[in-house]
């Protein structure tokens, strides 16, 4: 893939159920993974939802050498607002499936679990009772609650920490180059 290129995320739910979908541009590689640029305007979509970005914001696709790579992280503009969030968010990374590239197409199966950092500061794990449910309801393998509890544990700590890429100036030069 080459810097410019258009790209479609598409996340699911388990069992295929669709989820979130959103177009963006790829911008490059560096050691933390894949950026992709999503500007100001950005249409997100999902199932009885959606809503256009009110900033640009970077997400970041872990590198396939990463330990854990079961998530997606957005890194976004200051102030930021997401719906159903009181405050700005500043980092908001989805637990997921690894990551999969099919051409320009990127997917991932969303496993509930967020952690979020504000623009306060403050770190925090979201929709822990999703993830107690659909464990049930959708039937989450037990290596999959695994591997989503492993990724959540860790994502947190590194953003808790501020360590990169979760330390507030690695997405910047992405950033930077979709502005």
């Amino acid at each position: 893939m080459r810097t410019g290129d258009p790209v479609r995320v598409r996340m699911t739910k388990w069992r295929d159920l669709p989820h979130w979908e959103f177009s963006g541009t790829y911008l490059g590689s560096d050691r933390h993974g894949e950026w992709i640029g999503l500007p100001t305007g950005t249409h997100y979509e999902r199932p009885g939802a959606a809503y256009d970005s009110p900033s640009p914001s970077v997400t970041l696709v872990p590198a396939a050498d990463a330990d854990e790579r079961g998530w997606l992280a957005a890194f976004h503009a200051s102030e930021h607002r997401i719906p159903g969030f009181n405050s700005p968010v500043e980092v908001y990374v989805d637990i997921a499936t690894p990551p999969r590239w099919h051409g320009v197409e990127l997917t991932a199966v969303d496993l509930d679990l967020d952690v979020v950092r504000g623009t306060s500061g403050r770190v925090w794990i979201d929709d822990e009772d999703e993830f107690a449910e659909h464990r049930v309801t959708l039937g989450y393998p037990d290596v999959v609650v695994a591997h989503a509890g492993i990724n959540c544990d860790l994502v947190h700590r590194l953003v808790s920490e501020r360590r990169a890429p979760f330390d507030g100036r690695a997405h910047l030069p992405w950033l930077d180059q979709l502005t």
